[in-house]
């Protein structure tokens, strides 16, 4: 075993890897523009990008508190996929052919994410292998084909079931006894594709002001130390960071999510793990974890870790626990045996943004201007981009520059959520859910039964995700 230290924090490590921006100029003082977009993430970039595109003469301004990318977008694992929070609930407010629209929505956002990237020459080595999600016990298996039947169910008659000895051709996790793939995936670096979307949206004429945290929001006005911008709309994308803007500490909880990188691995240790498509991976756990096999030949992986902070406060720089990435190196070694000798490089946490039903929006008050887009509960590489092109045909429509769209007729749109519950109450329900969902999953280790744990799917009621 290596004795070389762990990196950990650093914001993450795609920014070891890029180098930090440079901040970009903060607002230099009061100013009147068009739209003013709260957060310089993927949902904020997008909106700008798809906006000024569709209506050049706009003046946009973006503000965001540190750089673009400093949250989830530069963070993340890499996961450009099909999944979207809450789509079985809309299913229900709305009708079975409403959500399978949405989820056709979500299915060619990965490809327009793709092709977009691809015509504004970011490379942020996007290698479309597709998703697979696998399972390791009983219980997991019988979760993992329904799981499969409904995603048919919704549209995607693309997807794949495979057995044991399929999955093993695939990736050898130990001990999978089988698999669901679906094509409408991708892996890619986020820190190059924030980055290369800001210098995009910067190039097309936005202004995008850097080191500005916004302390408030209000109708036509987005307040900071240094100025007030205001504006006809005024967008809040601020996803896991919301709850530091004045009024919104209840509105989504900032969940943390955890991630560790290996070093590159030799050509010995892929000949035994496979991998060779480069699919993003995960599995039916109800803790589970995300990972993907990066440009450089590293195993990227991520899972829960320390759920919640108090009070929905957020990391210092990207900044986790040891026991977080113990636990994280411990799995990684259970489901890649092989690599129980490789040194784990850099390890980071970061939020998302998590709604009391667990369900992504979208929304535009036509009443007075404000917008919002996210609660994507670790799903928005993919989200933030269909968020903000819906997010443009709702302005276009509201100013009479165009009518309604197939986007803003999806049932996401002006989706209204109630508030998560005060302190002590939210961190002891969010540390009561995450422990539940743990105490489920090693239960279902041992137990022969195909059916889910009791345990999870009381906290499933409880949370409020079913």
């Amino acid at each position: 075993m290596s004795t070389v230290s762990t990196v950990v924090g650093g914001i993450s490590f795609w920014y070891a890897q890029e180098g930090t921006p440079t901040p970009r100029e903060p607002l230099p003082g009061d100013t009147n523009v068009d739209v003013c977009i709260v957060g310089g993430g993927y949902t904020g970039l997008w909106t700008a990008y798809y906006l000024k595109k569709a209506v050049p003469f706009l003046n946009i301004t973006v503000l965001e508190a540190k750089f673009c990318g400093y949250g989830a977008s530069g963070r993340n694992g890499g996961w450009l996929y099909n999944g979207i929070a809450g789509r079985d609930r809309y299913a229900k407010l709305h009708g079975h052919e409403a959500a399978v629209r949405l989820q056709k929505a979500m299915n060619d956002t990965v490809g327009e994410v793709v092709r977009t990237a691809a015509e504004e020459k970011i490379d942020a080595d996007i290698h479309q292998g597709g998703v697979l999600e696998v399972a390791h016990t009983p219980a997991q298996l019988a979760r993992l084909k329904d799981f499969h039947s409904v995603e048919i169910a919704f549209g995607e008659s693309d997807r794949v079931l495979r057995g044991a000895r399929e999955t093993a051709e695939r990736v050898q996790v130990t001990g999978a006894v089988g698999s669901t793939w679906t094509p409408h995936g991708a892996r890619l670096h986020p820190a190059k594709l924030v980055k290369g979307l800001a210098d995009a949206v910067e190039a097309l004429g936005v202004t995008i002001h850097e080191s500005t945290p916004v302390t408030e929001i209000k109708p036509k006005h987005a307040v900071t130390p240094y100025g007030t911008v205001r504006a006809p709309y005024v967008l809040r994308c601020t996803e896991g960071f919301t709850a530091s803007l004045k009024g919104q500490k209840r509105t989504w909880l900032p969940m943390n999510s955890s991630m560790i990188v290996t070093e590159p691995l030799p050509a010995r240790i892929w000949d035994a793990i496979g991998w060779e498509g480069r699919e993003t991976l995960g599995d039916m756990a109800h803790a589970y974890f995300y990972a993907q096999r990066t440009a450089d030949d590293r195993i990227a992986l991520g899972g829960r870790g320390y759920p919640y902070r108090f009070g929905s406060a957020t990391d210092n720089d990207g900044r986790t626990q040891a026991s977080t990435v113990t636990a994280l190196r411990d799995l990684m070694v259970r489901l890649f045996p092989v690599t129980a000798g490789v040194h784990v490089d850099h390890a980071w946490s970061g939020v998302l943004g998590v709604p009391r039903d667990w369900c992504a929006t979208v929304t535009l008050d036509r009443s007075t201007g404000l917008g919002y887009a996210g609660g994507y509960v670790g799903s928005g590489v993919a989200t933030a981009n269909l968020a903000a092109r819906t997010l443009r045909d709702l302005i276009q429509q509201d100013s009479g520059q165009a009518g309604p769209t197939d986007l803003t007729t999806l049932p996401w749109v002006n989706h209204k959520v109630r508030r998560w519950e005060p302190e002590p109450f939210r961190w002891l329900g969010v540390h009561g859910m995450y422990a539940a969902y743990r105490a489920a999953d090693r239960r279902e280790t041992t137990s022969p039964r195909p059916g889910t744990d009791p345990i999870a799917k009381i906290a499933d009621r409880i949370a409020g995700r079913h």
